[in-house]
């Protein structure tokens, strides 16, 4: 039987067992499917509360949220520092022992600074579910909606595909490392190869990696870290590529910039998803970000419009994974 999931907080896809990972997955499938079928879902979070808190802006995981559990029946409330005390000073401790008697649920996204620390304080304190909406370390609801397309796109048949998580020069700001840590460490728990590629500058933290081979060795599978996007995208499944920032390299904003639009110069492609590096991946194989992308820069429009490319259902899910992890969480479905 599945141990209930109501009351459990998501900080990230490693404090969670297999088992209940999938158990969400199914929920998520689930009412996605009936949905479709024109079935509501109005009364599993009837007059039930949802608080948002972002210290930045957010396009998907706000509107999968507020959209998710008003379809359930309930309602969220939009939450920033600037427009609550925390600016003013009030601790992590006040701040959720308030919002618990008020609500059933507190999503957390923070991704500069401890952002991860300051949720785990939250949740240390909270009487309800904490969700992390994405910090600097990690992205669980993002990764658990990749893995619910990768799940549909090749029929949960997983066991033995490979997938490139690769860097990208994105261009103007330091992305953080929480797509990429969140792939490496939950795409080998469902019996899927790793392949990392990654410039020398864009290593990722040496505990992730440590934790990242662990689960790959328990499940079974292969990950493996590579220099080359063209290498690694050579007979792939999946191609994963998403910019991050020279964060265990430097701490200067200037100077990780300035090695990131390096990659760039003289019209390098190296490390840009174009067609010559989907030509190389399998015929089925299918192109994935989490969105936005940098046209061009990332990505060319002949991949991210053409057929491989699945973003858009990706994006989709992130609907049906907010749905169930409020859905899980909060009323125990």
């Amino acid at each position: 039987m599945y141990s209930s999931l109501k009351g459990k907080h998501l900080l990230t896809t490693q404090d969670w067992t297999l088992e209940e990972l999938e158990r969400l997955l199914a929920v998520a499938d689930r009412l996605k499917q009936e949905r479709q079928l024109g079935i509501y879902h109005d009364q599993i979070l009837r007059a039930k509360t949802f608080f948002m808190l972002f210290f930045e802006e957010s396009t998907r995981t706000r509107n999968a949220f507020e959209a998710g559990i008003h379809q359930l029946g309930g309602h969220a409330h939009f939450l920033t520092p600037k427009a609550t005390q925390i600016d003013h000073g009030e601790t992590a401790k006040e701040t959720v022992q308030v919002l618990s008697r008020y609500g059933e649920g507190l999503g957390i996204r923070k991704t500069y600074g401890p952002g991860h620390a300051y949720m785990r304080e939250i949740a240390k304190w909270s009487s309800i579910p904490v969700v992390n909406m994405q910090c600097e370390d990690y992205h669980p609801t993002q990764v658990l909606a990749d893995i619910m397309t990768i799940k549909e796109k090749f029929q949960n048949n997983l066991r033995g595909r490979r997938i490139v998580v690769s860097w990208t020069s994105a261009p103007n700001y330091i992305r953080p490392l929480s797509m990429a840590h969140s792939l490496v460490l939950a795409m080998p728990r469902f019996g899927l190869d790793v392949t990392l590629a990654h410039p020398k500058e864009f290593s990722l933290k040496p505990e992730i990696m440590d934790a990242a081979r662990k689960n790959a060795q328990l499940a079974g599978t292969k990950f493996e870290v590579v220099d080359s996007m063209e290498a690694a995208c050579d007979g792939a499944d999946i191609v994963y590529a998403k910019g991050w920032g020279p964060i265990m390299h430097t701490e200067d904003e200037a100077e990780g910039i300035k090695i990131i639009d390096s990659y760039r110069e003289n019209g390098c492609m190296d490390w840009v998803v174009d067609k010559h590096k989907m030509d190389l991946a399998k015929r089925d194989s299918i192109y994935m970000h989490c969105m936005p992308f940098d046209r061009g820069v990332e990505v060319t429009d002949e991949v991210v419009d053409g057929p491989h490319s699945v973003v858009i259902d990706e994006a989709e899910n992130r609907l049906h994974i907010m749905k169930a992890i409020m859905a899980c969480t909060m009323a125990g479905l």
